[in-house]
């Protein structure tokens, strides 16, 4: 089973997604800040990490410049996951390589598990 960690600080959103991915056949794990998630993603390994940008006590662009600078993070699959376009995101990001970016409100929660299970595959 395929272990999957979202680190999203909206509650209704957190917790969609992972019934959602659960329903899927997914493990899914959750945090609830960078901070949370960098923990997380360290101690499972997981196989794709959904991740959120404007996030309490630690943004999303700041986890992942930490992960990407371990063995491990440096090669995990991410998919950004935010409300934050393209223009608005942070400059960093076009430095650390994702699988996608997705902006929440372009896309289904249905299309979101489409994309996930494409860079799964």
């Amino acid at each position: 089973m395929k272990k999957i960690a979202i680190v999203e600080d909206d509650e209704p959103i957190r917790s969609m997604y992972k019934f959602k991915l659960e329903d899927s056949g997914y493990d899914v794990y959750t945090a609830v800040n960078g901070q949370e998630g960098l923990e997380l993603a360290r101690t499972i390994k997981p196989d794709l990490i959904l991740l959120d940008l404007k996030m309490p006590i630690m943004n999303g662009d700041e986890m992942l410049k930490k992960l990407r600078e371990t063995v491990w993070g440096a090669l995990a699959k991410v998919i950004i996951l935010t409300n934050l376009s393209k223009d608005e995101a942070p400059a960093i990001l076009k430095l650390l390589k994702v699988e996608r970016y997705i902006v929440k409100a372009h896309y289904t929660p249905k299309e979101v598990i489409e994309v996930i299970e494409e860079v799964l595959s």
